[in-house]
């Protein structure tokens, strides 16, 4: 660790502990702002307890409203509003065949984020 007193704020001088290589790393892999909000905007339609129920359905299975509105005990209003939120941050995808509506999970990684969730979940409780 090298102190260091060579990073301008504003007209101040602030000490900095972190090293000037460990700095350039995260200067290189910090998203650009466009992808944390976009980041921000997908987790946010991830943190509902509801909308998560959804989402894990939709993992095992494509599904219609109907269905899923049956199997998760949620009314179909209910269930299209939040299936729009997450449409809507790309989480999951319709296709329609005729008059029904199908939804399904918009690819592998959703399904990645949630066993890592739940990973994360349980280092808490230990």
């Amino acid at each position: 660790m090298i102190i260091r007193e060579d990073l301008p704020i504003g007209n101040m001088r602030k000490t900095s502990l972190l090293d000037p290589k460990a700095e350039a790393l995260v200067i290189k892999y910090m998203p650009p702002e466009r992808a944390l909000a976009e980041m921000a905007d997908t987790l946010a339609a991830l943190a509902d307890p509801g909308r998560l129920r959804i989402v894990s359905a939709l993992s095992v299975s494509e599904m219609c409203v109907g269905d899923m509105s049956a199997l998760l005990g949620v009314n179909q209003t209910t269930l299209s509003h939040q299936l729009r939120m997450l449409r809507s941050a790309g989480v999951v995808r319709c296709r329609r065949q005729g008059k029904v509506s199908f939804y399904s999970l918009s690819g592998p990684d959703v399904p990645e984020l949630m066993l890592l969730a739940t990973r994360l979940c349980g280092r808490r409780e230990e």
